[in-house]
Order: C-alpha cells, then sequence, then structure tokens
C-alpha cells in the first residue's frame, strides 16, 4: 500500500516550488489583498438557468463569480473543470480562443486543484445536458498548498473528519449541509422564543460557583484575583436572577461545559438553550418543548424524522408517563410496594445492579438508578417523564400531593434525554434546606452534587414569582432532527484527544 503521508509531503513541497516560480517567474501573487465581486452563487446560476436546452447557450448572460477548483482535466486546447462555493459545484469551459494563449498558457502552468479562482463568463448546456460556464476571463485569487482530499483514503476516517473539519467540509457537501440545518434548527428556536416575548440574555461563562445542575465542573484560575474559578456547567440560576429582577420571560442558547467523558451522545463542551417564563409552569414548559421541536423540525423541511434506523412523526402529541409507571412497566418494580430503603436496594441487587450501589441509597434513588438502566432506552416516542423524586430534583418545586416528588420533567427521543424542566422551586427555605443536602452529597464525595449558592438563596428570598424553566440540549436535537449518529457531526470542532 501507498504512504499517502509520503505521497501528500511530496505534493506539498512541488506546490511551494511551484508558488515561489509562479511569484519569480511571473512576478504574480496569489495572496495580495485584492476583492472580486462575486455577482451570484452557483446555486443561483444552476436555478437562473435551468431552462437552458442541451447545445443551447446564453451568451447574452454574463456571469461573474468565484469558488475553488475541484478537479481539472486538460484536453490539448480546451480544459474542464470543476467549480464548488458554499452552495453547489459547476462545469467551467476554458477555450484557447475565448481566454486568449496567454491567459490559457497560465491556467495550464500555475492553476491546480484546490485554488481559489474568479471567473467571468456565460452559461451553456453541453451536448450531454451538462449546465456549463463558458470562461472568458478567470483571475486566480488564492493558492492551495496542500492537495485535495480524497474520500477514499482520508475522509472517510473519523479522526480525519473531526481533527480537520476543514478538509471535512470540503470533501462532503453533506456535512456542510448538516451545518446549515444546525443553524436553521437554532434560529427557529429564537424565532419561536422571541414570538412567545422572550428576551435573549448573556450570563457568565465564568463564575466562582459552578450551579443550575449536578456536574462536575472546568476548574481554572483567575490570576488577579487570585481566585479560582469554573466553566459554567448551566445557565439557570443566572437567568433566574433575571427573574426575580423584573426581566420578564428570558431565555440565553450558548456553551455549556461539563468535565465527563466523550461518547456518541457527550462532548464536554456542548450547546444549551434554557428558557424562564415567570407566571408559568412545567406543563407551559411540556407545550412549548413540543412547539419549539416542530417549528424546528419544520425549518428544514419535514416533521418525518429518522435517527438509527428508528422514524418518528413529529405530528403526533408527545407521550407522557410517571418515573413510577416507568419502572413498573420495564424494570418489573412497583415502588408503590416498596416501603424502605433497604428493601429498596435489596432490589436493585436482585435486578442486577448491585454494583452499582454504595450501600447508603435512598429508595428515590434507587428508582432513579431503575428507571436509567431499564426504562430510558424504551421511550423511542417523544415523551415526557414526570414525577422526579424530590432527592434527585433541587431546584424544583415539589408535588403539593406527593411532597417526596417533584413537577418536573424530561423529555426523551429515541432512548436519549434532549430537554429537562421544571416548576420552578421559590420557595428560599425549602431551597436550602436542598441545598444543605446536596452540601453533605458533595462532602462525602458525590463530586456532581449541586454547590450551595448562597446569593441565590438571597436573590429568591427577594422574591421569585411562580416560574417554568427548561433546559434543551440543542447538539442532542440537531442529530435527531438531521440524523446525525455522534455527536461529533453536529459540533464544528468536538474535543479531541491531543494526538502524540
Amino acid at each position: 500500500m501507498p504512504d499517502i503521508n509520503n505521497d501528500e509531503n511530496e505534493i506539498v513541497r512541488q506546490r511551494k516550488d511551484k508558488l515561489l516560480r509562479l511569484r519569480s517567474e511571473e512576478n504574480y501573487d496569489p495572496y495580495v489583498n485584492e476583492t472580486w465581486d462575486r455577482e451570484i452563487t452557483l446555486e443561483e446560476i444552476r436555478t437562473k438557468f435551468d431552462y437552458l436546452e442541451p447545445e443551447q447557450e446564453a451568451k447574452d448572460s454574463v456571469i461573474k463569480t468565484a469558488g475553488r477548483i475541484m478537479t481539472i482535466r486538460r484536453q490539448g486546447k480546451a480544459t474542464f473543470a470543476d467549480l464548488a462555493d458554499e452552495t453547489s459545484r459547476i462545469q467551467l469551459y476554458f477555450q484557447l480562443n475565448s481566454v486568449g494563449e496567454k491567459e490559457y498558457d497560465f491556467l495550464k502552468k500555475w492553476v491546480d486543484t484546490g485554488d481559489w479562482i474568479g471567473i467571468v463568463g456565460y452559461p451553456c448546456r453541453t451536448r450531454r445536458g451538462e449546465l456549463t460556464i463558458l470562461i472568458t476571463e478567470y483571475k486566480l485569487l488564492s493558492k492551495a498548498i496542500r492537495p485535495l482530499p480524497e474520500k477514499w483514503h482520508g475522509l472517510t476516517d473519523t479522526e480525519t473528519r473531526y481533527r480537520q473539519r476543514y478538509l471535512d467540509l470540503i470533501a462532503n457537501p453533506d456535512v456542510r449541509e448538516v451545518f446549515r440545518k444546525r443553524s436553521k434548527i437554532i434560529s427557529s428556536f429564537r424565532q419561536t422564543l422571541e414570538a412567545h416575548g422572550t428576551l435573549e440574555v448573556e450570563t457568565p461563562i465564568l463564575s466562582a460557583l459552578a450551579g443550575g445542575a449536578n456536574a462536575r465542573p472546568f476548574k481554572t484560575f483567575h490570576n488577579a484575583l487570585s481566585i479560582e474559578m469554573y466553566m459554567r456547567i448551566a445557565v439557570e440560576l443566572y437567568l433566574k436572577r433575571l427573574v426575580v429582577g423584573m426581566m420578564g420571560r428570558v431565555y440565553e442558547i450558548g456553551r455549556n461545559f461539563r468535565n465527563e467523558g466523550i461518547d456518541t451522545m457527550h462532548n464536554p463542551e456542548f450547546t444549551m438553550m434554557e428558557v424562564y417564563w415567570p407566571y408559568c409552569n412545567y406543563v407551559d414548559m411540556m407545550n412549548l418543548a413540543e412547539e419549539l421541536i416542530r417549528n424546528a423540525a419544520k425549518a428544514i423541511g419535514t416533521l418525518e424524522i429518522e435517527w438509527n434506523g428508528i422514524k418518528l412523526d413529529l405530528s403526533k402529541p408527545f407521550n407522557k408517563i410517571t418515573m413510577l409507571e416507568a419502572v413498573k412497566e420495564y424494570a418489573g418494580v412497583d415502588f408503590d410496594e416498596i416501603k424502605s430503603d433497604e428493601q429498596a436496594r435489596e432490589i436493585a441487587k436482585s435486578k442486577g445492579l448491585g454494583g452499582e450501589l454504595k450501600g447508603n441509597e435512598s429508595k428515590f434513588a434507587v428508582l432513579n438508578l431503575l428507571f436509567e438502566t431499564f426504562g430510558e432506552e424504551k421511550l423511542i416516542e417523544p415523551t415526557f417523564l414526570i414525577g422526579h423524586p424530590t432527592e434527585i430534583s433541587p431546584l424544583s418545586k415539589r408535588d403539593p400531593e406527593n411532597p417526596d416528588y417533584t413537577h418536573r420533567f424530561e423529555l426523551f427521543m429515541f432512548g436519549k434525554e434532549v430537554a429537562n424542566a421544571f416548576s420552578e422551586l421559590n420557595d428560599p427555605i425549602d431551597q436550602r434546606e436542598r441545598f444543605e443536602d446536596q452540601a453533605r452529597k458533595k462532602a462525602a464525595g458525590d463530586d456532581e452534587a449541586h454547590v450551595f449558592d448562597e446569593d441565590f438563596i438571597n436573590a429568591i428570598e427577594a422574591g421569585l414569582p411562580p416560574t417554568g424553566g427548561m433546559g434543551i440540549g440543542m447538539d442532542r436535537i440537531v442529530m435527531f432532527l438531521t440524523g446525525a449518529r455522534s455527536i461529533r457531526d453536529v459540533i464544528l470542532f468536538p474535543t479531541m484527544r491531543p494526538m502524540k
């Protein structure tokens, strides 16, 4: 098998030499600060001149555009090339008689695949029906030193694709389309939220406390203040402070950072949308979640989606199930019959989960463990899981009819969580007690227990109105709406282990 790296290094060496000769022999520098007035994109050309029949020309329609040369096929006094831009790809036809002998010789000698050029010409359709631009003028705008990637030996390798995303985007138009859809999905979220009178805000990424979720943060150090600081794991507590401050409905779409493992569903740096509406509750958030996801699916073209071979119809109402019902159905355990923590732990052991226990878990912690083990992957259709134990929901209001449980939901699709929402806890006394419970868990070694945030207590002591809040994992939503198999396929530059 040929050594691809050595081949590429030789091409790079030759192209650097060609660049030096271009500058010395032609006194031409393709990197000078010049502009090219691109008047039309390649997709617009395809649409505008789709009417052309084979062997028909539109000589009166002068086209001025630009792009990257993807292939070159030289045939004596004629050269064919494929030009690509961010929208499409089109054939170019250079004739010696059309561009002149000097420019044609320049093309043959100095222009390579990967180079950026500006072109002027007119459209025609070849005998075989290929829409083509007959070139009358061109200009070399930027020279590529490295060769274009080839799908058969570089861009099928996922490590190369993720580490050198620019090559992936050049070689694979489908990848570019995923990220265009991502932009449309996020834009749709903004449009929906703003149609409901929700204000977009920005809150700190660095803070002295990492609150708002049960997760392990990244630490850093602020030299001027001489203090440890944390990358945010959630924006929840800041946004609720804004509701206290009478900002009304607020939301933020931005990066969160959690010091956790990397797999097909997790990246340490990820995008979340969090929204908080005063005078609302978690039922209002359910309705909003359905609206946001449906509108986003429509924005990219369809309510019929497919992921990992499973098809869903997002036009149907989302399902709803309690955690108790899910554990009863999928784990075969009726927790209404469980009377003690010890009994719950014994049940977990009988289900093969003894290795997951430390020996001091409450029955509510065991309930959640059984759901995550046996129930979560079964929630394929969009499903709101409700009835979470208070013990694992430190920021959620209790169910007044059963204070051991809360007014909270998690939304699942394809067996994966995509959203988490509460009727927000606004009782400062109850909140303090829950923070104290989390502090005890952290002291006992739980790195993901929630921090005690005294200033947040102060804020809700100033009065937090009844509020519904929700967080949605944007990367997972993009995965499911576009059919991407891994979170790395929807993050332009995912976190990677450094190469040795």
